[in-house]
């Protein structure tokens, strides 16, 4: 039962009986969509943004990669003024089945979808393509091989040509006994929402590092009801791994962006208006419950944007 972390995981994750053809994410972790709906918020004023700058097309595509339970288009559909909604066409992209109640304006698909003119969300996607692990050894980098029903690892073969010069690019190995995840499936991944990309923005949102600050042993984690747990890759947790953003960066200009920006959640979101300001003492005085409820707003914005928590994510933005 040995395979190399990228099989293992992606029977875990994705294979029958797989972690997200059964689960919902919000069961197991807390995302950016369900800490506030402030997110939505962002994303629709985003979606303004793309929209002037393409000329308001007839039809103005959404498209949202690892949708989950479609909370963010379903937001974003239903606070988009009635000028945009009409031109809307949204689709969800997720491997699991479609969420019950979900509007029939937006169309769910395990694809995605080819000639998009508009935005791209992926939003902590990229951390959940399956990827190997490869360590340092006196004799060079070895692939890791994992036991799937116990967790347990051992050295494997030697990386493929093309394996091995990702890691000399991009995660070099210094030192006996560190590792790296590969991110050349993730690059790929990315690079083939590019080329689906005809005008607009792609956005991918994940937990990154960039080449000079790679951690010395990874980053391979599994999550499961909230908890941070051994990443066993038997179908009963997410596993994932922090992203190469600068990596995927270089793969969407080679698939066809001709603007790239690579910054944080925090940074982003507060050019979008995110704040997490609280509002003046004098609204507690005049109305006591706006005020009640735009202190939790400014909580959730707060959140939002934390340093240490989500508005430490990379936001990698490309244009095409």
């Amino acid at each position: 039962m040995w395979h190399t972390w990228r099989a293992a995981t992606e029977r875990a994750l994705y294979g029958e009986e797989g972690f997200y053809l059964r689960e919902r994410p919000s069961g197991h972790f807390r995302t950016s969509v369900s800490a506030s709906a402030a997110f939505a918020g962002a994303v629709l004023a985003l979606l303004a943004e793309v929209d002037a700058e393409l000329g308001k097309p007839d039809v103005l595509d959404l498209v949202d990669i690892g949708a989950g339970e479609g909370v963010l288009v379903t937001q974003v559909l239903e606070w988009a003024p009635p000028a945009l909604r009409d031109r809307l066409r949204i689709t969800a992209v997720d491997l699991s089945p479609r969420p019950p109640g979900l509007s029939g304006r937006v169309r769910w698909s395990g694809e995605v979808p080819d000639g998009i003119v508009g935005l791209v969300i992926a939003n902590e996607w990229l951390d959940n393509v399956p990827l190997d692990v490869a360590e340092q050894t006196a004799e060079g980098p070895r692939l890791i091989l994992v036991d799937v029903r116990t967790g347990e690892e051992r050295l494997g073969g030697p990386l493929r040509p093309a394996d091995r010069a990702w890691l000399e690019r991009w995660w070099p190995l210094t030192r006996v006994g560190s590792r790296a995840e590969i991110g050349l499936p993730r690059d790929e991944a990315w690079a083939s929402v590019l080329v689906r990309l005809r005008r607009g923005r792609a956005i991918a949102i994940d937990y990154a590092h960039p080449v000079d600050n790679r951690p010395l042993c990874g980053t391979l984690t599994g999550y499961r009801d909230g908890a941070v747990v051994t990443p066993v890759p038997d179908g009963t947790c997410d596993i994932t791994a922090h992203v190469a953003l600068d990596a995927c960066a270089a793969a969407g200009i080679r698939a066809g962006a001709i603007s790239t920006t690579l910054s944080t959640q925090r940074a982003a979101l507060r050019e979008l208006g995110v704040t997490g300001a609280r509002p003046p003492l004098d609204l507690a005085r005049a109305d006591p419950r706006g005020y009640l409820k735009a202190l939790a707003r400014a909580s959730e914005e707060g959140e939002l944007i934390d340093p240490s928590g989500l508005g430490g994510f990379g936001w990698l933005s490309q244009k095409r």
